[in-house]
């Protein structure tokens, strides 16, 4: 899925919308000393008061937020595994009968338990509907509905979501004019920040895809690997931070430890252009020969194919693994490239990454920033200083 996919999907999860059926939901409560069930039960979402459906919703909206590689995950299924997890699925997705439906996702929450401790009591949430997604475009020169042919596929969500204990209140009876401590012995369900989830199938070019599912981590970057392997049986994956890391220590291996910012910034916009000239919606992959023609074209000396693959062997133990070029590339419109010393860190957009440069005057290193007007400090402009006038005379 990409993330025009999952932005389709994410934006139906709202109360009466046509396009999204919802046939049932699934409850399983988990008890943290023993790590048992306790309590599961079922129902069709459509008996679930307004609230509730809100608030539901809104907790399904939250396990598919967050960035592809950083939060979301696609991940492909493990082959050869018993009890397999693709299959759980598959069969449940096709299950007509509500009780059958609901013994495949106990085998999914037994493998949850296995070999696993929660420091609190735990509610998963299965729900399995249809989602739909219109051919075309409403035209209104032939008052056709867009509605009227549209894409169907059948799938299951799930949201695994913490329990916390009941806050200690001081109430006023107005009627009886006095003071009362409330007392409240059940759980709240925390619904506004699920640990953990996933979706299946995936979706792609308005298709099912039953051999890879959407994972969702709690946190960015915080994945839970006992879920991804355990639970769900698919491969493990890397995240847009490792993928940043294994690049910048490829780059070392060929380049050295040292390279100037003219370098790197060409580096950057090397691969901004890549991505930029790729027309299809996936993000387009570097393996080595194309790491290799973006450092060699970014001025880059001493590089070849073979330092290049032998860079990758050594860093990712992986000759032909592939970048994602969205993963390493710092986003221009919302990061930026840190400038680190001991006097001050900065934060420079890449595009103007050219305009810095380090330099030696009298024996210290200057950091210096080629600028376009004077610059403000707290409301004061800056006087221009004559710190390099000696060294042009």
């Amino acid at each position: 899925m990409n993330k025009k996919d999952i932005a389709n999907f994410k934006r139906q999860f709202k109360v009466n919308n046509d396009l999204l059926k919802i046939h049932e939901i699934f409850y399983v409560y988990i008890m943290k000393e023993s790590s048992d069930i306790y309590h599961h039960q079922s129902f069709p979402f459509e008996m679930l008061e307004e609230e509730q459906k809100e608030l539901f919703m809104d907790n399904f909206k939250k396990v598919l937020s967050g960035q592809l590689d950083e939060k979301l995950f696609e991940l492909k299924f493990q082959r050869d595994v018993e009890d397999n997890s693709q299959l759980i699925l598959h069969q449940g997705l096709l299950s007509r009968d509500t009780e059958e439906w609901k013994s495949h996702m106990l085998r999914l929450v037994e493998k949850m338990l296995h070999d696993k401790q929660y420091e609190m009591d735990i509610v998963v949430t299965f729900i399995r509907g249809e989602y739909m997604k219109p051919v075309k475009r409403r035209n209104e020169e032939t008052e056709e509905n867009e509605r009227d042919t549209v894409f169907s596929n059948s799938f299951i969500l799930c949201s695994m979501n913490s329990t916390q204990d009941p806050k200690k209140e001081l109430l006023f009876d107005y009627v009886e004019k006095q003071f009362k401590y409330n007392i409240v012995v059940d759980p709240i369900i925390n619904l506004k920040a699920p640990l953990s989830g996933f979706l299946f199938p995936c979706f792609s070019d308005n298709a099912a895809d039953v051999n890879h599912v959407l994972y969702s981590a709690g946190k960015k970057y915080e994945l839970s690997y006992h879920f991804i392997d355990e639970v769900l049986n698919a491969e493990e994956t890397m995240t847009a931070e490792d993928d940043k890391i294994v690049f910048e220590e490829i780059v070392k291996k060929v380049a050295g430890d040292k390279i100037n910012t003219s370098t790197l910034s060409n580096v950057y916009d090397e691969i901004h252009r890549v991505i930029e000239e790729n027309e299809e919606e996936e993000v387009p992959k570097l393996d080595y020969k194309d790491v290799e023609k973006v450092l060699r074209t970014s001025g880059v000396k001493d590089v070849d194919t073979e330092k290049v693959e032998e860079a990758f062997k050594t860093v990712i133990d992986d000759g032909n693994y592939e970048l994602k070029a969205s993963n390493i590339l710092p986003k221009y419109s919302s990061k930026s490239i840190k400038v680190k010393t001991k006097v001050a860190d900065l934060s420079i957009s890449p595009p103007e990454l050219r305009h810095v440069r380090q330099v030696h005057l009298n024996g210290k290193i200057y950091l210096m920033i080629e600028l376009e007007e004077n610059t403000m400090i707290e409301g004061f402009e800056m006087v221009p200083e004559a710190l390099f006038q000696k060294a042009e005379e």
